[in-house]
């Protein structure tokens, strides 16, 4: 499942390129190598007819000769300009470059042919989608029992058997190496394991920086998380909690609904999600804060205490996600909203796919192990440039140091080293 959302940053070098091209004729170009995502029908590089056409060459201009802060002067000054170019290059994707039309009939013949063929592919695709949804929906079904028995762990309601256990342990020393009997009895009166669901959450990334302080105390009173799928695309996240000084309800739920139409590839898309309206207790809202203002009438002298209500971080807050962006909001808001759209709905895919049905292992810490595994997976191939650098100038300090020891024996060192930083 996937959430299909792009942003398109534009520096102002390109900006630049397009305001310059506008003023002057009309003339043949090919679309640089920016940010941009290339138009539907113009391939990233035109691909020549014959094997001997060769692509014109064009010289270079190098980003240093731009004066960026003049032109970043020029742009603040004028929003609209801005606004203009923007506006055009929206207008500009998805059209065709006239590469396509400008191929022979047999050729383009061909490529309507390929595109039905990718037709068929979209058909399977979509029902490739559709049966992995029925394949997950069947195996939620076999996991239910799991996560119910685990919520009757967690919350007291029934011990864990033997053979669970010894499929648990790590090994027989931890087992061995137990705390004493009188320990246990000590602990005897806890009642299953306090604050599981809070220290899970807060040992995932991306919920723990919504949970503040004051969250916690209401979050200790968390009993279970759970899911079910909807009859139509789209899924629920159920919060139950136990009585608590903060609100009256049982349960808070969220869900999120998918579009009808399927992707580009036959994902679904994200549409938008619905919270439940969380019943405060009286001056317990933990989404707001009461600011305090001092009054002073300027005839009377008298003051008066003003009490204002403010929004506040929470991570209440995702019971209330924000709306859609719509066509009276500025691309600035507009983007913000969409920003916040996506975080919304990760987060949900991160409850449903991550913390619900491997709970435990947020708790005990030792999923953080595979996130950690994943981020060096995913930057372990790459170094950055600066460090490359720095290795050079270390390499560079080493030569100068054995310098101070041998000064003859140093030049032809020190010579290599600046023919290095050439």
């Amino acid at each position: 499942m996937s959430v299909e959302h792009e942003h398109h940053a534009l520096d102002v070098p390109q900006l630049l390129e397009i305001n310059n091209h506008d003023a002057g004729p009309a003339q043949p170009s090919r679309p640089s190598n920016s940010s941009l995502r290339t138009p539907q029908n113009t391939p990233a590089s035109n691909a020549p007819i014959s094997s001997h056409a060769q692509q014109p060459g064009v010289s270079t201009i190098k980003e240093e000769e731009f004066d960026r802060a003049a032109a970043a002067s020029i742009f603040a000054q004028n929003p609209k300009l801005v606004q203009m170019i923007q506006g055009r290059l929206g207008s500009l994707v998805g059209r065709s470059s006239g590469y396509v039309e400008s191929l022979p009939a047999s050729v383009r013949r061909r490529v309507a042919g390929l595109k039905g063929v990718q037709k068929e592919h979209s058909k399977l695709e979509a029902e490739f989608q559709e049966e992995v949804l029925e394949l997950e929906k069947k195996y939620f079904a076999k996991f239910t029992p799991l996560y119910q028995k685990r919520a009757q762990i967690v919350n007291g309601a029934s011990e864990p058997t033997e053979e669970e256990v010894k499929a648990g342990e790590e090994d027989e020393e931890e087992q061995d190496a137990a705390e004493p009997a009188e320990k246990e009895e000590e602990a005897a009166d806890v009642k299953g394991i306090p604050e599981f669901w809070l220290s899970a959450m807060k040992n995932q990334v991306s919920l723990a920086e919504m949970i503040t302080d004051r969250d916690e105390e209401a979050l200790k009173d968390l009993t279970d998380v759970k899911m079910e799928y909807l009859d139509k695309p789209g899924f629920r996240l159920i919060f139950e909690f136990a009585e608590n000084d903060f609100f009256t309800n049982k349960t808070i739920t969220k869900t999120y609904l998918y579009q009808n139409e399927s992707g580009y590839g036959g994902d679904f898309i994200y549409d938008h999600a619905e919270g439940d309206k969380i019943n405060w207790k009286e001056g317990k809202d933990l989404t707001v804060r009461i600011e305090s203002k001092k009054q002073r009438n300027k005839n009377t002298k008298q003051t008066r205490v003003i009490k204002k209500t403010m929004p506040t971080e929470s991570f209440f807050n995702f019971f209330n996600p924000p709306k859609a962006p719509t066509d009276d909001d500025d691309d600035e808001v507009a983007t913000d909203i969409e920003e916040r759209l996506e975080l919304d709905y990760q987060l949900g895919e991160d409850i449903k796919e991550k913390l619900i049905p491997r709970a435990i292992d947020w708790f005990t810490g030792e999923a953080l192990q595979f996130e950690e595994l994943d981020d060096e997976l995913e930057e372990g191939d790459f170094e950055d440039e600066d460090d490359e650098e720095e290795d050079d100038m270390s390499e560079d300090h080493d030569d100068e140091d054995e310098s101070d020891d041998d000064d003859d024996a140093a030049k032809p060192k020190q010579d290599a080293a600046e023919c290095k930083q050439s």
